[in-house]
């Protein structure tokens, strides 16, 4: 096809190939070093396989998740600090699906910007690889969509897709084996995760420090550094007590918090109770607490408070689990029990 005079070009519209190309490129080797039993990463094609038999499943159901990260994404934005954003996609979606029981086998993601920034891409997805290593799934591969006027300029957003798998015995939560008297186990959370960021960002706002500023809660890091701490992935150290069958539910506490979110794992007719003196609620939530002036139960239904997981077990599996959770590094507490609604 013959070239028109003064025709107009992609790149001339807003949208450059060819830097889409060279992340492309910069993301190969990233994905690579996902590489599991059952995957073979490679980004190019138009879709991904995988071998659930050779993962080592013989009747599993597939369970999938997907979600974002929120205006956690603006402080990245705004300091220029990409490198852990991609961890926090991760770990929302990986840790979703151990509320099902289920192991993540393969990641996807989608990233949409307005005009496409290669190191910053690149940075973000060096994170999201990152945390593929920590939950042990294959980045297999996602889409980087590059949509002038759509986004302000080096404004991005992200989602995240994972897949994964659980034999049908193991599915959680086991309401019918629930009963009164069960004990809820709380694992530390590395911060406020990827939850409660438009709050935080108007309480900084209130504070009058800068994100460069010294932050009033965590010696040696900046403000943004230390709000940017990724989402704790609990993926290897919690796993091998659900395939060993002991934990009857799992919440993920993410929005909604410590009020919404332990409901959903809990059988009908039975309530959590909650001793709130079993845990020190981390420096970060205090500040925050004391700064914007938010309520106890405001900041209970909007961050996790320092409790990232919640597990519930037969007081019988009390002590193997706790042991085996403190073993392989976690902060695991007793913060309660199962009661009669």
């Amino acid at each position: 096809m013959s070239e028109r005079p003064n025709g107009l070009t992609y790149a001339q519209a807003g949208v450059s190939i060819d830097a889409g190309n060279e992340l492309v490129e910069r993301i190969k080797p990233l994905a690579r070093s996902t590489r599991r039993s059952g995957s073979e990463p490679s980004l190019g094609g138009f879709g991904a396989l995988f071998d659930l038999k050779a993962a080592g499943y013989d009747d599993p159901l597939l369970v999938t998740t997907t979600d974002g990260v929120g205006t956690k994404l603006k402080v990245a934005i705004e300091t220029g600090l990409h490198g852990t954003v991609g961890i926090d996609l991760v770990g929302m979606c990986v840790n979703d699906l151990l509320a099902q029981g289920a192991e993540p086998l393969m990641f996807l993601d989608y990233y949409a910007t307005g005009k496409l920034d290669v190191e910053a891409a690149a940075s973000v997805v060096a994170g999201i690889a990152e945390g593929c290593r920590q939950a042990g799934c294959a980045l297999v591969g996602g889409e980087t969509a590059e949509m002038p006027g759509m986004y302000a300029e080096g404004d991005y957003d992200m989602a995240g897709f994972c897949v994964g798998a659980v034999d049908r015995d193991k599915v959680l939560p086991r309401l019918g084996d629930q009963k009164d008297g069960d004990i809820l186990i709380g694992l530390g959370s590395s911060g406020p995760h990827s939850n409660g960021y438009s709050l935080i960002r108007r309480i900084v706002e209130r504070s009058g420090l800068a994100w460069d500023a010294p932050a009033p809660f965590a010696e040696g890091k900046t403000l943004a550094e230390a709000l940017l701490e990724p989402t704790r992935i609990y993926i290897k150290t919690v796993l091998p007590h659900l395939k060993a069958g002991r934990v009857k539910g799992l919440a993920h506490i993410t929005g909604g918090g410590l009020i919404e979110n332990p409901p959903r794992c809990i059988a009908e007719g039975l309530i959590p109770r909650f001793d709130w003196e079993a845990w020190t609620m981390p420096p970060v939530f205090q500040w925050l607490a004391e700064t914007g002036g938010v309520s106890e139960h405001e900041m209970r239904r909007t961050f996790n408070c320092g409790v990232g997981l919640m597990l519930v077990v037969d007081p019988q599996d009390l002590p193997d689990v706790l042991a085996g959770l403190a073993q392989a590094g976690e902060d695991a507490f007793v913060m309660g029990q199962l009661t009669r609604a």
